[in-house]
Order: C-alpha cells, then structure tokens, then sequence
C-alpha cells in the first residue's frame, strides 16, 4: 500500500532517530563517484553476469554495505553532480534537461549551501579532485563562454572566479567535463594540459597525496574524487589495455577499480583509515558508448539485469553500485534494500556531524545513517527519476511510473504506452507495464510527485519555491 506524503512527513519527522550521546566520533568523508560505470560494473553486485574483474571494489563491498536499492538523481552527469553536492534534485533549477556545456554560469547559486560547506563549517577541510561539470566561467573569456574555440579547454594562466573553491571547496584539482579534459584546474587557474589517457592515473597520484598531506595536518577532512573514468573518451593507460579481455571499456573500468585502490592504499598509509567513512558510486548507469551490445555479446551486462541504461528513466540508466565502509561503525559485508538516492549524502553527513540544516536547504535528502548504524528508521517515501529528455519517474515501494512512452531516453523499444507502471519486486526488468491494470496506483504515485513539485522538497519542512516552473506531463516526443 502507498505511503501518502503527510505520513512519510512525520515518520521522518519522528522517527526513531536519535543519537545524542551514541554518535560515532566524527570521521574524516570521502567520496568517490564514478562517471558512467554501472550497476553490472562491479563484479560483486553481479556475479553472474558481470565479466570485468573489480578486486578493490569487492574488497570495499566486502568491509561494509551495500546499498542494492541506490540511485543516482539523475540518469545523465550534472544533474546527479548538483543533487549530490546540494541534497536538492536538479530539475528544480533551470536545467530541465541534459547536461552542461561549455564555461557557463554555474548551476549552483553563490548562496545555495553545499555538502562541502557544512563540512566546512564544522572543521572540516574540503578538496574536490576530479571531474566538476556543474558550471564556472572563465575571466576575459567572452560572454560566448568558449563555443567559438574547439571544446579542448583554457588555455595554462585562464582564471575562473566562480569555480568550485566558491562553492564550499578549500582545493580544487581538477577539469571542468569531459569536453574539456585537457585543461588542468588547480584552484582556480588552469596551470597545465594533459591527454585524457593520463587523467585518471593523475587523479589518484593527487587524491592520495591529499590524503597523505590532511592526515599529518590532524584536522577531519572531506574529499570528494569525481572520476574522469569509465566516461568517454574511453582511455584506459598503456598498461591496462588488453587486461579485461572485453575491449577498452572493460579495461577502463579494471583501471577505474585499480584507482580507488589506490585512495584506499593512500587512507592505510596514512594511519586514517579506521577514522574515514568511505563511499563509493556513480553518477548515473553504463553508456551505451561503451558499446553495451558487444559486451553483452561477450557475457557482461553492465546493467546487470535491470533495464536500460545511462540517459534512460528505467533502472538501469540511475540504479547505481552504492558502497560505504566506515571501520568500527557499520558492519562488515552487511546488505541493505532501503531505498535511497544520492541527494541522500547531505542530510546523511549533516546527521554524521551533529549539523543544522538551514530550512532552505537539502529539501530532497534523507539521511539514512540509522541504516548504517543498524538502527532502519522510516526512510525515505519516495525517490524522483529524471532522464535526459527531462522525462519523470517516481518510485514509492515496490511501484514505479515512468511519465513517457519508452526509455526516455537513448535506449529505444519499449513500446508506445504512457505512462509506464511497474512492480519492482516482481518485474525488476520493467517487462510488464501495469498502468492499465492498475490505474488507481497511477493516480496516487501521480498525486505525490506533484506534491513533491509544488512543495518545491520531497523531505519535512517549510515550503520552498523552484527555480523555474516545473512540468511533470511532457508532450510525446516525434
């Protein structure tokens, strides 16, 4: 049976979750985030049909739980990048669709508070390493942003003055999105060009050094390592080529796994791994760049066996590998089903350092920390999906409506019906569209996401207006 909204508001509201006096010390945090790799990617999360090899990834599943049931809050980049870093889905703000290009204004507003700014507030010191793609311009660049230049990047000495150290960040080394993965941000100035094939290894020498440098410093500390991998261009280093016996992106995404070992050798190094909490996902399902039919043919189902992927509203385009280790905190090789999207990171943190969340903030994030302390509370009523057509989904329980014929996204098929209902737990693939049958369960899920819309959060609080008006019903697409 559905949860209405108003009881999933004061389940929350109060529910079980009180931890004064049992709260964990406060860990350092980091975050990986994986660009483009899939449910299916992690050999562990997909034993049957999974072919890459993914040892360290396993290792961390193995050391703490799972998250089966995780989901990105979008099914392309920026917008899961944005609800990550603000615990607010995107399509509350002006991009309703796709992804960013080019140096933009950024996505995030100057006031808006950020994960890393809370985390700041309480001490914390904060590095994002890696891929940021949620908008910066360039000083003396032109109102034009760069679209008249081929999309390789600034050149070495170009500033930005909106980029992520404005954005709650105390360091950023990085690149703004794949486009433009030659320039090399280091604050807030490109100070070298690499090739893409080199980024990644770049990104692990840099994340573990910052490691190194903040566990000497004796002060907690937040890094957040975007990914570069296993996103095109698909590029992995001379000595992974031919290692997964399934073509490059098998072999990039084996090299993406070799990175966050790395990160994880660097934390031991240090003396600080008992004292992080570990995450670790991604953005949004496999892309079909990857070439997901020859895979396939060769036995690896990057999206396991959920359907669609990246860019698409069905499972396998936002179902996401969700891990977290946090040594002395949450139990080793534990599993959870419990419904949860990234957004959820803010409010999870914010519980994690006895942070107040300001009213105007995190409208679209749960904590889910009763779930890693073994303590499950209410959760979360629903989780909002988007695709990169701006097509909506919402999943409450065990249903899901797609508000769209097809996958709203890249993958075709999938028939001409709207909208689409399915049962989770019985039909995972999303083979059988239940809308017909079930028409009552459309109209509630209906109902709910509209609330959603117009109370402008999803989570307990005061009402909150959206950037740019909302329209859940598109017309079809021709």
């Amino acid at each position: 049976m559905l949860r209405s909204s108003l009881t999933f508001l004061v389940a929350v509201a109060f529910g079980p979750f009180a931890i004064a006096g049992e709260r964990p010390k406060t860990p350092n945090v980091v975050v990986i985030l994986a660009d483009d790799l899939g449910y299916g990617d992690v050999q562990r999360l997909n034993p049957d049909r999974g072919k890459i090899k993914t040892p360290h990834l396993d290792k961390l599943a193995s050391q703490g739980m799972t998250f089966t049931d995780a989901h990105s809050g979008s099914s392309v980049c920026t917008p899961t990048r944005y609800g990550l870093l603000t615990g607010r889905y995107a399509w509350r703000t002006r991009l309703q669709s796709g992804v960013l290009d080019n140096y933009v204004e950024p996505l995030v507003a100057k006031d808006r508070p950020t994960l890393p700014r809370l985390l700041q507030e309480k001490g914390y010191h904060t590095a994002c390493v890696g891929k940021w793609h949620l908008g910066f311009t360039i000083a003396e660049r032109g109102k034009d942003g760069g679209k008249k230049e081929k999309l390789e990047g600034a050149p070495v000495g170009s500033i930005t003055r909106d980029g992520p150290t404005t954005r709650g960040f105390d360091h950023f080394f990085g690149f703004h999105h794949a486009r433009m993965m030659k320039s090399v941000f280091e604050n807030d100035r490109v100070t070298r060009l690499v090739e893409p094939v080199d980024m990644l290894p770049l990104l692990a020498e840099r994340a573990s050094a910052y490691v190194a440098e903040r566990a000497k410093a004796g002060k907690p500390f937040f890094l957040y390592l975007p990914l570069s991998s296993p996103h095109t261009p698909i590029v992995p280093s001379k000595a992974w080529k031919g290692r997964s016996g399934l073509g490059d992106y098998g072999d990039f995404v084996m090299e993406t796994d070799w990175a966050v070992g790395e990160v994880l050798a660097a934390l031991d190094k240090a003396g600080v791994a008992n004292d992080t909490l570990v995450v670790f996902t991604s953005d949004n399902g496999c892309s079909p760049a990857a070439d997901t039919a020859a895979l396939e043919k060769q036995g690896h189902f990057a999206s396991a066996g959920f359907r669609g992927y990246k860019a698409d509203v069905w499972d396998g385009g936002h179902r996401v590998p969700f891990l977290v280790r946090w040594p002395g905190v949450v139990k080793p090789d534990s599993r959870s089903n419990r419904l949860i999207c990234l957004t959820d990171l803010f409010a999870t943190c914010a519980d994690i350092v006895g942070a107040k969340v300001p009213a105007a903030a995190g409208e679209d994030s749960v904590s889910f920390l009763p779930e890693l302390l073994g303590k499950p509370g209410a959760g979360r009523a629903a989780v909002v999906h988007h695709s990169i057509q701006g097509r909506f989904a919402i999943r409450d329980g065990k249903w899901k409506l797609c508000l769209c014929a097809g996958s709203g996204g890249w993958s075709t098929g999938g028939g001409t019906e709207s909208p689409q209902l399915y049962d989770m737990t019985a039909d995972p693939g999303e083979t059988k569209n239940l809308a017909a049958a079930r028409p009552e369960v459309v109209t509630q899920l209906t109902k709910l996401l509209e609330t959603f819309v117009s109370e402008g959060r999803s989570t307990p609080g005061e009402k909150q207006k959206n950037d740019v008006d909302v329209k859940i019903h598109k017309p079809a697409k021709k």
